[in-house]
């Protein structure tokens, strides 16, 4: 297959790499990614200003905007032909439960949805991974178990996995999100003049977390794959909402 690759840690970062790597031993990568970490970007596209993209040496294309932009340029005009599946990561920290709303790499997966492919977004359990290779081996399989069992193309999984040696993974899990607590206050600090900054606190700490969630199976060593929907109607709201309005 040809697989267009993106991520919101950069196009330097290794977890790009190690899933370029794994793929091209048996399928065509193409990788468009941000020129630096866009990490938090979530689904903005850049709107303001053009965009402009550069090659590096090893043929990863970069962009001077966020997750969504590289996903969004890739498919209408950047790439030659279309890739047959959008693949996100791998982000260097979990994205689960709130952390979806956020993230720069499940936008870039969800961009790809939009524009009408199948989506995986990838994400290992620390911020400083000693085995991106156990990631890369998860999604190796997956997208292989896809060429043959295709998924609703509604859907885009999302793929979080323990930061441990791949003999020591459990097996694979299908999950729901979990839910945070309410993140932690901002951080205040005077610059050099005297002017107040603020730092975004640190995100809450699980809260539904038990098991079934995605906070519980990376935290069993199980590789969690959440299927996540564009569509946001909560429908079974719709007729009460209906009868208030009225």
């Amino acid at each position: 297959m040809h697989i267009l690759l993106s991520n919101d840690d950069g196009y330097r970062a290794p977890g790009l790499q190690a899933l370029a790597q794994i793929l091209q031993d048996d399928h065509r990568v193409s990788v468009v990614a941000p020129e630096r970490d866009r990490s938090g970007a979530s689904n903005s596209l850049t709107l303001e200003r053009p965009l402009r993209v550069q090659q590096a040496d090893n043929g990863f294309y970069f962009v001077n905007g966020t997750p969504t932009d590289c996903v969004h340029l890739a498919l209408t005009g950047l790439l030659d032909d279309e890739p047959d599946m959008v693949i996100s990561g791998i982000n260097a920290g979990a994205n689960m439960g709130d952390d979806v709303l956020y993230s720069g790499t499940v936008a870039a997966a969800m961009e790809g949805r939009f524009l009408g492919l199948p989506a995986l977004a990838v994400s290992i359990n620390s911020f400083a991974p000693d085995y991106f290779s156990t990631a890369a081996t998860a999604v190796k399989h997956i997208v292989d178990k896809l060429r043959h069992d295709s998924l609703p193309s509604s859907s885009i999984l999302n793929i979080n996995v323990p930061d441990v040696a791949y003999d020591a993974i459990q097996g694979f899990q299908s999950t729901r999100l979990g839910n945070r607590h309410k993140s932690e206050g901002v951080i205040k600090q005077q610059d050099p003049r005297g002017e107040m900054m603020y730092w975004v606190g640190p995100p809450g700490a699980a809260q539904d977390a038990g098991e079934g969630t995605d906070f519980y199976a990376v935290e069993h060593n199980y590789i969690s794959v959440t299927p996540l929907q564009i569509d946001l109607t909560r429908y079974d709201s719709l007729q009460s909402l209906s009868d208030w309005l009225d």
